[in-house]
């Protein structure tokens, strides 16, 4: 692993995680070229910034579930091969049901080069300590539709409030929130603004 980047599981403590895109469970519906291992990593900026949103969510009940940090530039590649092949339907109507395939790049769902290969961007969600439920957010992860958008329409007030939750924590904490993913955040002061990293995650 690139010197300046860790497993964020052993640099902040009690959160879970789930790398999507080490498994099936994603929208191209197989594991992603350069996600070798299901592990979370990001720059030590990254999991100083979330050490202290994990503790700031601790203290209002919530912990961190973790779908993707660091993303390399082969595992983009592969997203954006995947998006110029035949629809087969297998993950259209959970990710993407109201768009074309070819249209997730234009609509800004998946970009060329993506700021979770500069290693300081992160998915993730809100889940209850009390019992290890997640938070209801009004949409899963990587559902490419105007539903996932901040400020969106037509999603319960419970989910509203969640979302609202997780953007000030995370902003408070010094990330800044992605207009069409309530999931994404990234690092304000990144330390590896313009490089987009290829290394794979083992």
């Amino acid at each position: 692993m690139n010197n300046g980047f860790v497993y964020v599981d052993e640099f902040v403590s009690g959160i879970r995680w789930d790398a999507k895109y080490a498994t099936w469970d994603n929208f191209t519906g197989k594991p992603v070229q350069g996600y070798a291992a299901n592990r979370i990593v990001g720059t030590r900026a990254l999991c100083a910034a979330l050490e202290k949103a994990r503790a700031n969510a601790a203290s209002l009940g919530f912990g961190l579930l973790l779908w993707d940090g660091y993303r390399p530039q082969s595992a983009v590649d592969y997203f954006l091969h995947w998006s110029k092949q035949p629809e087969d339907g297998w993950t259209k109507a959970k990710h993407y049901p109201n768009l074309d395939r070819a249209e997730i790049i234009a609509k800004g769902y998946v970009a060329p080069k993506s700021g979770h290969s500069r290693g300081s961007a992160i998915d993730l969600t809100l889940y209850h300590l009390a019992d290890g439920t997640l938070a209801p957010m009004g949409g899963g992860f990587d559902l490419m539709d105007s539903v996932s958008h901040h400020g969106a329409k037509g999603i319960t007030p419970a989910a509203a409030r969640n979302r609202h939750c997780l953007c000030s924590l995370m902003e408070d904490c010094g990330f800044i929130a992605y207009e069409c993913e309530w999931w994404h955040y990234t690092l304000k002061h990144e330390p590896y603004p313009n490089t987009y990293f290829d290394f794979p995650i083992t």
